[in-house]
């Protein structure tokens, strides 16, 4: 995730968006589709410009999906939930033995 306090600009370009997020400019252009909360403000010549809010709904698509492992639909879910979905305590579990497991490998790789 990027932190989107720093954002200092009024808009940003696509190019620019799918560089913050490392991700394809084909893959914003698909979730735009995909998700009826990314709708960048368009100039005459059909060029997106991306606010620091539409930024902000990118982030948290992009932990759903890339970071967390949500499918599309499950992400949709989540988003319509608006963060109000309790976490049980084996997803929490699952999740700390993860990081755990992240943190073993590059301790060795070290």
């Amino acid at each position: 995730m990027i932190d989107t306090t720093t954002l200092t600009k009024r808009y940003y370009t696509i190019a620019e968006v799918s560089k913050m997020f490392d991700v394809a400019k084909s893959l914003l252009r698909y979730w735009e589709g995909e998700f009826k909360e990314i709708q960048p403000k368009k100039d005459r010549g059909g060029v997106r410009r991306y606010t620091a809010k539409d930024i902000e709904k990118i982030n948290l698509i992009f932990d759903l999906l890339k970071n967390r492992g949500f499918t599309i639909e499950g992400a949709r879910k989540e988003l319509a939930l608006g963060g109000r979905r309790k976490i049980s305590k084996e997803e929490i579990k699952l999740r700390l033995e993860s990081v755990l497991q992240k943190l073993i490998s590059l301790r060795k790789a070290l």
